[in-house]
């Protein structure tokens, strides 16, 4: 949701005046994606061993990088498949790392609550791919974006407070779960109501 509504100025304002950095330039956008994803394993790191605000500030970087990493594509014209698929899997891993270190901070009290946290993830990740590829691409990106309830910033979000806040971890988990199990839902019955419409019209 704020992906989709904020993209414009989060742009203006914390990505293109770095895209006018020459030196930016040299670089290649896999690489920046590569440090998006050692960013994000970074603050795995930082997370079991209780440097909380060490870990959100890699984290945030992490984010950072995987949003710099596909404006600077555009920008140099090395837009490619390649970079799309390195793009999502290190998304996935950066996420993978975070459940797995919320998980180890307290095994026996979050492992029902990180499962469930990865189930919802699963079927939210399926319906966002399986959907973008039945559907027609008319964006910026290589392939069709839906947006949900839950997109990548509003994940990030949930991150921090469950590091920061260890006390509401069952009730954060739990909220996030439940809002991306939703967000998984609503895509798929979206698709389905405008694949009915289209054949209708057909």
């Amino acid at each position: 949701m704020l992906d989709s509504n904020f993209y414009t100025p989060y742009q203006k304002v914390l990505i293109n005046p770095i895209l006018k950095l020459k030196i930016l330039k040299k670089f290649h956008p896999n690489i920046i994606t590569l440090l998006s994803c050692l960013f994000g394993i970074f603050s795995f790191f930082l997370i079991i061993h209780n440097h909380k605000y060490l870990a959100v500030s890699a984290l945030l970087l992490s984010g950072y990088f995987d949003t710099l990493d596909g404006s600077l594509a555009r920008l140099v014209a090395r837009k490619s498949n390649l970079g799309s698929v390195l793009d999502i899997f290190s998304d996935r891993i950066v996420e993978v790392f975070i459940f797995i270190a919320l998980f180890l901070v307290d095994p026996q009290n979050r492992a029902l609550f990180t499962i469930i946290m990865l189930a919802s993830s699963y079927l939210c990740v399926t319906s966002f791919l399986v959907v973008g590829i039945f559907s027609q691409n008319d964006s910026k990106k290589s392939f069709h974006y839906s947006s949900g309830i839950i997109e990548r910033t509003e994940a990030f979000i949930f991150f921090i407070a469950m590091i920061l806040f260890d006390k509401f971890f069952n009730i954060l988990s739990m909220s996030f779960s439940i809002l991306v199990f939703l967000t998984a839902f609503i895509r798929v019955f979206e698709f389905m109501k405008n694949f009915s419409v289209s054949k209708i019209k057909q």
